[in-house]
């Protein structure tokens, strides 16, 4: 499907506006098609519906931008020895061997044959730059993790950001911080 195409875009807008435009086809299928083609003219809203539900699915564990913000601001708050415990309580929920490290990762992750590191110390940083991704994919190379993991609560910058996606290095960032954290929802009460 191509990205600019109606259904693309609806699929990323919020699902109710896909059931708007299902509505508004089957109201104008009321008013403009005669009697005996309704029944056929409303298979039109179909297609609006079910990418209504796909939407949804899709969209039913994002959190809101008001969540997001006030898990950055609450995470931005808390000291490096909340944030990592809150860090590592949510990935050990998660099902992972959580395994604190020196250096440039913080974390080493085991889930299944997967190994990960994660570094999250810099979270606070206002802006997060090319030398630390450096560093953990060099530790990343060391240890032959599959995979590298990088917390940032503020701006990654467009180099920082193509050298983690030629990396293989995620950028772990609001939506996706908010989502990991609410496993451990508890716990953020508790600091």
């Amino acid at each position: 499907m191509s990205e600019n195409s109606l259904f693309a875009y609806l699929l990323r807008s919020p699902w109710w506006i896909s059931v708007a435009v299902a509505l508004v086809l089957v109201l104008a299928a009321r008013f403009v098609v005669p009697d005996e083609y309704v029944k056929y003219a409303l298979s039109f809203a179909v297609p609006f519906m079910i990418t209504a539900v796909m939407a949804a699915w899709k969209q039913r564990d994002v959190p809101s931008e008001a969540r997001v913000e006030s898990t950055l601001e609450a995470v931005s708050a808390m000291s490096w020895r909340d944030f990592s415990a809150l860090l590592e309580q949510a990935y050990q929920r998660d099902g992972h061997t959580v395994t604190r490290r020196d250096g440039a990762a913080d974390f080493t992750l085991v889930k299944g044959n997967r190994t990960m590191l994660l570094c999250a110390k810099r979270w606070k940083a206002a802006n997060h730059g090319l030398e630390p991704l450096r560093e953990l994919d060099a530790e990343r190379r060391a240890q032959e993790a599959n995979e590298a993991i990088y917390v940032a609560a503020g701006t990654v910058t467009d180099n920082a950001r193509r050298f983690a996606a030629a990396n293989r290095i995620r950028l772990m960032e609001g939506s996706e911080l908010t989502r990991l954290l609410r496993l451990a929802k508890g716990a953020a009460k508790k600091r």
